[in-house]
């Protein structure tokens, strides 16, 4: 029951992207994404293998290109 509640959550109530989804928002290809990562650009979270972003810090990093 959990797992069928965590697929039906909609993406502005997730706390995080993966890098495909941070490619896709960006217009970017998968290397140029996992680059942007680690540079250190945002706050990752690694589970085993896989690295989830915050969508925080990604909004916020997002934001902050617009000013320069």
């Amino acid at each position: 029951m959990y797992q069928n509640n965590i697929r039906q959550l909609q993406p502005a109530e997730r706390r995080t992207y993966l890098v495909e989804e941070i490619a896709a928002i960006l217009g970017i290809g998968r290397t140029s994404a996992y680059k942007l990562v680690k540079e250190g650009n945002f706050k990752t979270v690694r589970i085993g293998h896989a690295i989830r972003i915050s969508k925080k810090s990604f909004d916020e990093w997002l934001d902050s290109q617009d000013e320069s």
